[in-house]
């Protein structure tokens, strides 16, 4: 099992959140309902708090941690890439940080913003609700547009049902030694909103 409790404090995780076995959770950890955390993540509840409010994914390599006395709060619906680096900030509502991007100590991400892939937010850092930020260090690029946001927003939603689906489904198995002839595909819903998003791009 992925957990750890340290000085007596344990994790604590609602039935209905998915932490996958190679995952790491340890300490004062508190993940909310719907949540799904993947593989290799790494939530360090060691030093400060990390709180996941409901239905909050943490994807593949991430690492969350904070300095001592620090909260590291991801809230509502908050989408967290591969990869992605968040020590002891705050990521608000339906908020996503992008693939190997770093958020930095005391830093916050608005409501409904959007980090891109690989920025370095520093400390202290304060980002407004609806915006999209890049580059490094981070800078406010403009407010984000409604399709960028749906996408988003179907983005978090596909992970709310992996969540099911691997409670449900995921186990290990052996791997077969050639492909089925009649192999069956995902059958997951193609998004609109990704498509508008494409031709603004």
């Amino acid at each position: 099992m992925p957990f750890y409790e340290i000085d007596g404090i344990k994790p604590v995780v609602h039935p209905t959140a998915y932490v996958h076995p190679e995952a790491v959770v340890i300490g004062d950890v508190h993940i909310g309902p719907n949540c799904y955390i993947a593989p290799f993540a790494a939530l360090r509840g060691d030093f400060g708090r990390i709180v996941l409010e409901a239905g909050v994914n943490i994807q593949d390599s991430c690492v969350l941690h904070g300095f001592p006395d620090t909260d590291t709060l991801i809230e509502e619906d908050g989408h967290i890439g591969h990869a992605a680096v968040l020590h002891g900030c705050t990521i608000r509502k339906n908020a996503l940080i992008g693939m190997n991007a770093v958020i930095m100590d005391n830093a916050v991400i608005g409501e409904n913003s959007i980090v891109a892939a690989c920025a370095f937010i520093k400390a202290g850092m304060i980002v407004a609700p609806r915006m999209l930020v890049a580059g490094i260090p981070g800078k406010i690029l403009r407010a984000l547009t409604k399709a960028e946001l749906n996408w988003k927003i179907e983005g978090t939603d596909l992970y709310k049902a992996l969540t099911v689906r691997s409670l449900n489904t995921l186990k290990p198995c052996i791997p077969l030694a050639k492909i089925e002839s009649n192999r069956k595909k995902f059958d997951l819903p193609i998004s609109k909103s990704l498509d508008k998003f494409k031709e603004q791009s």
